[in-house]
């Protein structure tokens, strides 16, 4: 018997963290594309057209890449479906129907900043949709003097400061799920 109820206690946690994750709105889920900036590398493939591939575009200070046909073009503060739609309009006055694939080789301009009681503090880059606990994780885990229910990740929003409280040890509970927000650019996370 007690087994069973393990099992069912384990389904209903389980069904639990995917409806959880399920009430994500589309607006946040789209969201999530990683808008490119200056210093990213990026691989970009035509396809039938290996002489308008280019195998590491670095995106400029000006924001922009050079790409053959077309020459520069704007990458910093697209996406990469966005600059994929882009190089195909731009190539379509050359090429019939051109289908570029754009790929985020390297990600360098959008970066996070973790603070205070983790066993390596340090800026790191924001390589995929990442959430509070994976950059814990990043940043090698907690000292032993953390104190984990004081967390505190600082995010710039319109210009000004917001502040959003971290409770590790609630999380671990099952609780405070809320706070493991997904990772921004230039998000500050301090463990006192």
């Amino acid at each position: 018997m007690g087994m069973i109820k393990k099992i069912v206690c384990g389904m209903g946690v389980l069904i639990f963290i995917t409806g959880y994750m399920a009430m994500a709105s589309p607006a946040e889920k789209s969201d999530n594309a990683y808008i490119i900036g200056h210093g990213d590398v990026l691989r970009i493939f035509t396809w039938k057209e290996p002489d308008l591939s280019v195998e590491a575009a670095t995106v400029r200070l000006d924001g922009k890449i050079t790409f053959p046909l077309v020459n520069d073009v704007q990458a910093a503060g697209l996406s990469t479906m966005m600059l994929k739609k882009v190089l195909e309009d731009r190539l379509a006055g050359y090429v019939e129907s051109p289908i570029v694939t754009v790929i985020l080789v390297h990600p360098v301009s959008q970066r996070y900043y973790v603070l205070g009681e983790v066993q390596r503090i340090g800026e790191y880059p924001i390589e995929k949709n990442l959430t509070v606990m994976q950059a814990f994780a990043v940043a090698g885990g907690f000292t032993e003097w953390a104190a984990k229910d004081e967390i505190r990740l600082i995010r710039r929003v319109d210009g000004k400061d917001q502040i959003y409280r971290i409770n590790y040890k609630g999380f671990l509970k099952g609780k405070n799920l809320e706070g493991n927000v997904r990772i921004q650019a230039d998000d500050t996370i301090i463990v006192p």
